[in-house]
């Protein structure tokens, strides 16, 4: 039985598990998982099998179920069983119901692998499914991790069938006499996945016969190619991310604006924070006109400076400065936009709008800066006949309440005084007085004098 051997070497040569460990099947009826179970029993290894039943198929279904737990009462293994309401996933998640049955299963199995001291999960994907995955990345657009397809091995998760294709494991199930069930849904082409295999990969097949051994081969290639990138791209990490404390880099903008290829080594970087393509194109894009413009992902946020990127975890509190040069027209706090602007004191006219700043220009040290709240922060409000007041009692008399304290930004003058608090009230020192020259003009809207 060379196909035996075979299976024994794939898994030894890929480190797929040891022979003492506990190995869950995913097993749906199917023939290429019903030939999975065979096989662990004839190879003698430790193993027990587990099958959802999505509730999709009515009394099809239910028979799948019962003949999955036929099959492991027969080997003599382990049995676990699930009812998923797979359409009741999709709707709540609004998702597609191949994704809900997928994740829903990903779920349950890793949940009865922890609860009964399985060490892997064992999927029967085999050759020809990596190409209908490497043709579904190609259409749908991917990066190198998605031209090599499907991994014999990813965290817990096991695929020992990938040593074979669909005609050996055909070959493979014929002289074992292997009973197994259809899923009619397979036939169905309103999935893309049925629709590659039923009609586009047979017009490839016509274009090389040979089709599953190329496609190997270059799946290889591409695995080779994706561990060259990876440590390009660790390098880059090591060498790029200054840690500035746990969980906060910064990252000098000038050596990512160096990089070559900058898209691929950017999406490198940043990917495994969650950043998508899109996110880091339009980060690309800003980094020379857009200095504190922020970026999230779901986990992580970057924020924009002239001459840094910084990273940091959301619920980090950061102590991330925006710098305001004299010759900045706009920048970005929060993602909201503020703009400057210089006027003649013959052009100036008082504007009351606690969004619209004014200032004293003649007395301000530049660059100024943006923070947010420190412990023991004061300035002297305006209207307030010069008198000093600390910033959380301020807070208090404005009704904002204590919890947003450190939230709301704070310009400070190169001399470190507090000239503004944003949106509410300037420093009565730095206001505009009869004798000023040059007005600075700082603006959550973009106001044009004369209009």
């Amino acid at each position: 039985m060379m196909f035996l051997e075979h299976f024994r070497l794939f898994i030894q040569e890929q480190g797929l598990f040891n022979s003492s460990d506990q190995v869950l099947l995913a097993v749906s009826g199917g023939r290429d998982s019903v030939l999975l179970a065979h096989l662990f029993q004839q190879a003698g290894f430790n193993f027990g099998i587990a099958h959802c039943n999505f509730m999709l198929r009515g009394a099809e279904s239910d028979a799948d179920e019962r003949f999955v737990a036929e099959l492991a009462g027969k080997i003599g293994v382990p049995f676990f069983s699930t009812k998923l309401d797979t359409q009741e996933e999709a709707k709540n998640q609004h998702i597609s119901i191949q994704m809900a049955a997928r994740e829903l299963r990903y779920r349950w199995l890793e949940q009865i692998r922890k609860d009964f001291d399985f060490q892997y999960i064992a999927l029967a994907h085999h050759q020809n499914d990596t190409i209908e995955t490497m043709l579904l990345n190609l259409v749908r657009g991917t990066g190198i991790a998605g031209l090599h397809g499907i991994l014999p091995k990813r965290n817990v998760f096991i695929r020992p069938m990938l040593c074979f294709s669909r005609i050996e494991i055909d070959q493979i199930i014929a002289s074992m006499d292997i009973q197994y069930r259809d899923d009619s849904s397979n036939l169905s082409t309103k999935y893309a996945r049925n629709k590659l295999r039923l009609q586009v990969i047979p017009l490839l097949k016509e274009l090389n016969p040979s089709l599953e051994e190329t496609f190997e081969a270059n799946r290889k290639r591409f695995i080779e190619l994706e561990v060259i990138l990876n440590e390009r791209i660790s390098e880059l990490h090591h060498t790029l991310f200054e840690e500035m404390s746990k969980d906060e880099f910064r990252i000098s903008l000038l050596s990512l604006k160096g990089l070559k290829p900058l898209h691929t080594l950017l999406f490198g970087l940043f990917h495994p924070f969650g950043f998508t393509e899109a996110v880091l194109t339009d980060l690309s894009r800003s980094w020379d006109k857009e200095p504190g413009k922020k970026f999230e992902s779901l986990t992580h946020v970057l924020f924009l400076d002239r001459h840094y990127v910084f990273l940091s975890k959301k619920g980090v509190v950061s102590p991330l400065d925006v710098m305001i040069h004299i010759d900045d027209e706009k920048i970005y706090w929060e993602n909201e936009e503020w703009n400057m602007r210089w006027v003649s004191m013959e052009a100036f006219k008082l504007i009351k709008d606690s969004t619209i700043a004014q200032f004293n220009g003649d007395i301000l040290q530049f660059p100024l800066k943006i923070r947010t709240w420190q412990e023991g922060d004061f300035f002297y409000p305006l209207g307030m006949n010069g008198k000093k007041k600390k910033l959380s009692d301020f807070f208090i008399g404005q009704k904002i309440p204590l919890i947003y304290k450190r939230s709301i930004p704070i310009v400070i003058n190169g001399n470190g005084d507090i000239i503004y608090v944003m949106g509410y009230r300037i420093d009565d020192r730095y206001k505009v007085l009869p004798q000023t020259q040059k007005v600075f003009i700082f603006s959550k809207k973009l106001y044009t004098y004369g209009e």
